[in-house]
């Protein structure tokens, strides 16, 4: 702790008080239990009241019956036509949809279209049926008839009746809604049911017929202003096409979604095949070019190769040459036969030159003819840049005007496509509400329950219990349970002493070494005993918040406790204001520790013995005018010191703490302080700040000691009277 300090013993010191020392507590729900236990005479009080109350309501309420109808919503109509968009299909809406529904189902709109339909207006036994009592003058009866200035007035009340006690319940993960109606009557109940599904039917289906009357008449004045945009952008177009000689060629092109026709210029067309033509033709002329770069000498060309009388000639020629060397090997050159064979091989040779030489011609001739070709079609590409280029600048307005014209036909045809759709819906007039099941007059009634009106008693009846249990527990700040002595004010328990029975002194009960309150005490005594290193304190004061909590008694049965240990002990009576010892002994307070405080220092004088109780006692003598004056000096500490040099043990009767300066300066003289606390008698918050007192004057506090204690008002701490006269029998005598 912070501001206490805890010695081996276990006896608390208060140099600052905590009523809440860390590590202590009660478990809430523990706590809660103790209230209902401690209040429950209260619990069960307010709970048989609310059952009463439930009950004789119940016998008092009017028969109520429910008629109802399940109708079915469906999320999109049967679909006759394919058309797209006409409703959302998407289920992201689903929620959004229903709750529409729903909300329909109890509009006002409604329950008058249904009053007005089943003649509520000016019926007078629906309005007596309900209850309706009113000094309006549409509520007038002429003649057993109410006036018909005051009809839209009955039909807002007959609507607000309906809407009162119409139920809307959708099924869970369904499309089915059930449609209640609770009144006295019940066939009555079922004619609004069944009335009031099929009017939600009947509104539907007008409400589409007004959207798909309302949607044409828009589309239709929309088209007609789309149509005269869709005029004026073409006539546009066509004038500036004309003033720029824009000549445009329709190609087939674009896909599902596009336009069926993409424009296209004549000098792009003209541009594009041209420019394919170049290409060829620049092919062509590298082919001559290589062609021609590739013929060698000697006819070795790949043409002169491939040239199929070139290669005969030169077969003839081998022929021939192969029949002189033949000829060679027997003859001589001017052999006839060998010379004719040579005649006949130069002239194939001169016939293999010629051929060569117009084969080269001709790969000359189309070199140069590619060449010349290719040039002209260059020429003829450049020319139709030039034009391309000019056609592009002056075709940058004409293209705005085709978008406009394109942007303003595409909007015309949606609005056709949609006006037409709209149209053959209209047409259709599918709904998607049904009646499932119509109502059928109720034979039992809905209302009132009896076991569940006594149900929901009990329950409020447990609530208000509880929470008025909870107020008094919250209100009460009586110490109850001895646990609470150091829950709520942070001391450490020395002992519980149960109240001394009627007709019984506690110096009787002393007497009596069998009696509870000895047990009591001795156990007290025993505790004491653990709050310092050398046992039971030698000098100790006993007090407590106010008069008469039983602190005279601590002192006087912890003294005698001590006495009939075999100790020597001494009993001062420290209440100088109003004493007490004095007539356990049968003397008179003439002398005592007012004497002594006062200058008389012979202690045997101002005591005298308790014979029966085995111990020596000092009365507070005269009383002086004002006590605090004497406790101020250090005469206390001096008798106190003189008297341990003879006794064991120095007890003193504290007056109270709380309106007095004398317990604190007694306490500060001694070892600590023994603090009695009246069961059932003293609030908390009054402990608390006498206990903050003595904290303020560094007091040491061994413990404290709930006094008066009768168990069997705490209705829970069950076993702390057990300890008490155990083993004992009453019809048995020791």
């Amino acid at each position: 702790m912070n501001s206490a300090t805890i010695n081996s013993g276990g006896a608390v010191a208060l140099s600052g008080y905590q009523p809440y020392p860390q590590g202590v507590g009660m478990p809430l729900v523990r706590h809660y239990v103790q209230a209902a236990l401690r209040w429950r005479w209260v619990i069960i009080g307010i709970t048989v009241a609310c059952l009463l109350i439930g009950l004789v309501g119940t016998l008092l309420m009017t028969p109520k019956y429910t008629a109802v109808a399940t109708v079915e919503i469906a999320r999109d109509a049967s679909k006759v036509t394919d058309f797209q968009g006409v409703e959302r299909e998407t289920s992201a809406f689903d929620q959004e949809f229903y709750q529409t529904q729903y909300g329909l189902l109890r509009s006002r709109a409604l329950a008058e279209r249904i009053a007005v339909q089943l003649r509520l207006l000016d019926d007078p036994k629906f309005f007596e049926l309900f209850k309706v009592a009113s000094d309006a003058p549409a509520f007038r009866l002429v003649n057993g008839r109410y006036p018909a200035t005051g009809r839209s007035e009955r039909q807002r009340v007959a609507g607000g009746i309906l809407l009162g006690n119409v139920s809307v319940k959708p099924t869970r993960l369904s499309r089915l809604v059930e449609i209640g109606f609770t009144s006295a009557d019940p066939a009555f109940s079922a004619r609004v049911a069944n009335a009031w599904a099929d009017n939600f039917i009947t509104t539907n289906l007008e409400r589409k017929v007004q959207a798909t009357s309302y949607g044409r008449n828009l589309l239709q004045r929309q088209l007609a202003q789309q149509k005269q945009r869709l005029d004026e952008s073409q006539r546009q177009l066509v004038a500036y096409a004309s003033q720029q000689q824009i000549i445009n060629l329709p190609a087939q092109g674009g896909g599902s979604t596009g336009p069926a026709t993409v424009e296209r210029s004549i000098v792009a067309d003209d541009l594009a095949a041209i420019n394919a033509s170049l290409a060829r033709a620049t092919a062509e002329r590298i082919q001559a070019e290589a062609r021609a770069r590739a013929n060698g000498g000697a006819g070795a060309s790949a043409e002169a190769l491939r040239n199929p009388a070139i290669n005969s000639l030169r077969q003839r020629r081998a022929e021939h040459a192969a029949e002189y060397e033949r000829l060679m090997v027997q003859f001589e050159p001017e052999y006839p036969a060998a010379k004719a064979i040579k005649a006949q091989i130069d002239q194939l040779d001169r016939s293999i030159g010629r051929e060569e030489g117009r084969v080269l011609g001709s790969i000359q001739a189309d070199y140069r003819e590619a060449v010349q070709r290719e040039a002209a079609l260059a020429a003829r590409v450049d020319q139709l840049k030039a034009s391309y280029l000019d056609n592009r600048r002056r075709s940058i307005q004409y293209n705005m005007y085709q978008q406009e014209v394109d942007t303003n036909r595409a909007l015309y045809d949606g609005l056709l496509q949609r006006y037409k759709e709209i149209g053959v819906a209209g047409g259709v007039g599918v709904n998607n509400v049904s009646v499932v099941d119509t109502a059928d007059v109720p034979q039992r009634p809905s209302s009132p329950r009896m076991l569940l009106n006594l149900a929901i008693a009990l329950l409020a009846g447990l609530g208000l219990g509880a929470l008025a249990a909870l107020v008094l527990e919250h209100m009460d700040e009586a110490i109850a349970d001895p646990m609470e002595v150091q829950r709520l004010l942070g001391l450490p328990l020395l002992g519980s002493v149960p109240k001394v029975v009627d007709g019984t002194t506690p110096r009787d009960a002393l007497l009596d070494r069998k009696s509870d309150l000895v047990d009591a005490y001795l156990a007290i005594n025993t505790n004491l005993g653990f709050t310092t290193e050398h046992g039971v304190p030698r000098s100790f004061s006993v007090t407590s918040t106010r008069p008469a909590e039983g602190k005279s008694t601590t002192a006087l049965a912890l003294a005698t406790m001590l006495a009939r240990a075999g100790r020597r002990t001494i009993l001062i009576d420290g209440d100088m204001r109003s004493p007490s010892v004095h007539h356990l002994g049968g003397v008179d307070h003439e002398k005592g520790l007012s004497n002594f405080l006062a200058g008389d220092d012979n202690i045997d004088a101002l005591t005298f013995p308790m014979r029966d109780l085995d111990f020596t006692a000092m009365s507070a003598g005269p009383i002086p005018p004002n006590a605090a004056e004497l406790l101020t000096g250090d005469r206390l500490s001096v008798l106190i010191n003189r008297l341990l040099e003879r006794f064991d043990h120095v007890v003193i009767d504290s007056p109270p703490v709380m309106g007095l300066a004398d317990a604190p300066l007694i306490a500060s003289r001694v070892e600590g302080v023994v603090y009695a606390v009246e069961s059932h008698g003293i609030r908390s918050s009054l402990v608390k700040t006498a206990l903050g007192r003595l904290a303020a004057a560094n007091a040491r506090i061994f413990g404290g000691v709930l006094t008066k204690f009768e168990a069997r008002k705490t209705h829970y701490g069950y076993g702390y009277e057990y300890g008490y006269g155990y083993g004992r029998a009453k019809d048995v005598k020791a």
